[in-house]
């Protein structure tokens, strides 16, 4: 497909999941070609209506130069006339007319070829040895595909763009636990988290409107978040698709096997990240397997700043530069510098057993993680901005991606940077249920 008609898909993206009628359009675009049975079938299978659009949407934009015009066409027949006139007004002029059908073009004739005569390289001679003209690439829309035009891949390659979508359509869908400590008990070392309440705030809202039933603990000691835990294991989730764990604390890196870091009790003992993962795992919740576990960190993951490094002048991005700027690190260091931090030496990382298991860090393991006291976490506000604008439309790893890079652009106090990342071991794309 042309550049700028995958461009007018994605620039309506929006509107084509939420408007369109996938169901209406599969016999057409079985019978000009543009999908094949497989295809149609892994569409259909793919869910909901939303989610059937979203997978045909994204399927279209990897077929031909003719499949564009044709889908305009086949919109007008199926009665979604509005669909296709919001996608031909963003479509450049003369750009969509059908190609001559290949009868009508004119058919190449051979060439007679000039040769050089080897007895005198000044006299030339006309041989009559024909010769074909090497056709050149036409970037006009190509003829209309016959029963063979388009081929489907061979069996057993993967297609990226036919992953399989968790199944996230029960109501509601899934549990939210959110553990929110504030304020630690003096013999932890470990300062009161001044802003921390923001960031339950937003993310308590944010998961509401995504269909959660949120439950909001705040102030645990190390034993007492290994009880929620517990709790939370114990649950039936029989009835839901998806369940997900935040925690906001105070962190530090621990050795470990498989997820790095640990978030602190307002006790000042930590349970470390692969230990509350584990609490859902397969093994010991059979009524989550299968279904998608996310586990969003923000905390510190060590003590180190990261100072970044030059860029062109024209990539830098305006950044935070706020005077509240605090650090989720433990603070060990007697230093008036509360940025001094030192922790045991992060392990290496090894693949889980467990699967459909995502983890989110607000920053790089080893690295100290940024809040503002009086707006919340640099990760938290993003987190929460994105989830908002473009849940309707992206998938959860494409907007922890988007969070990756509006993070990284920050800096605190005019130096120090921070790189969220995620440890993601999900089996398939995962959609958020929202209103729009």
């Amino acid at each position: 497909m042309e550049e700028q008609h995958k461009k007018i898909l994605q620039q309506n993206r929006i509107n084509l999941v939420t408007d369109l009628d996938p169901s209406g359009l599969y016999d057409a675009l079985l019978r000009e070609g543009v999908f094949t049975q497989d295809m149609i079938d892994e569409i259909k299978s793919s869910g909901t209506r939303r989610d059937q659009a979203r997978e045909l949407v994204r399927d279209l934009e990897t077929r031909g130069s003719r499949a564009f015009p044709l889908f305009l066409n086949i919109l007008r027949e199926s009665g979604q006339q509005g669909l296709a006139e919001i996608l031909l007004n963003g479509a450049p002029p003369g750009q969509l007319q059908p190609a001559a059908p290949a009868g009508d073009r004119p058919v190449l004739q051979p060439l007679p070829i000039i040769t050089v005569s080897p007895m005198d390289s000044q006299k030339q001679s006309i041989k009559n040895t024909p010769i074909y003209p090497v056709e050149r690439p036409n970037k006009s829309p190509s003829p209309p595909p016959d029963k063979d035009y388009f081929k489907p891949r061979p069996q057993g390659r993967t297609r990226r763009d036919s992953l399989k979508c968790y199944k996230m359509d029960s109501s509601p869908c899934g549990l939210c636990l959110i553990i929110n400590n504030v304020e630690f008990k003096p013999e932890s070392q470990l300062r009161d988290r001044k802003g921390s309440c923001i960031d339950c705030n937003k993310l308590q809202r944010r998961f509401t409107a995504l269909n959660f039933i949120v439950e909001v603990k705040t102030n645990l000691k190390q034993k007492q978040i290994k009880q929620e835990l517990l709790a939370l294991s114990r649950r039936d989730h029989s009835l839901y698709d998806c369940c997900v764990v935040i925690m906001l604390s105070h962190g530090t890196e621990v050795n470990h096997r498989r997820f790095p870091g640990a978030v602190f009790g307002v006790d000042g003992d930590y349970v470390p990240v692969q230990a509350i993962t584990n609490y859902l795992n397969g093994e010991k919740c059979p009524s989550l397997q299968g279904k998608p576990k996310l586990f969003f960190i923000q905390a510190c993951g060590g003590d180190e700043k990261d100072i970044g490094f030059e860029v062109p002048s024209e990539e830098a991005q305006p950044s935070v530069d706020g005077e509240d700027d605090e650090t989720d690190a433990i603070p060990t260091s007697s230093s008036s510098d509360s940025l001094s931090t030192p922790d045991e030496v992060d392990a290496r990382t090894t693949l889980p057993n467990s699967s459909d298991i995502l983890v989110s860090y607000s920053t790089f393991p080893g690295y100290v993680s940024w809040r503002d006291t009086q707006a919340g976490s640099w990760y938290v506000e993003t987190l929460d901005r994105i989830l908002e604008e473009n849940a309707a439309t992206d998938d959860l790893v494409t907007m922890l991606m988007m969070v990756n890079h509006e993070v990284s652009q920050n800096s605190a106090k005019g130096l120090y940077k921070q790189m969220p990342g995620s440890f993601n071991f999900l089996r398939k794309l995962l959609y958020f249920q929202t209103s729009a």
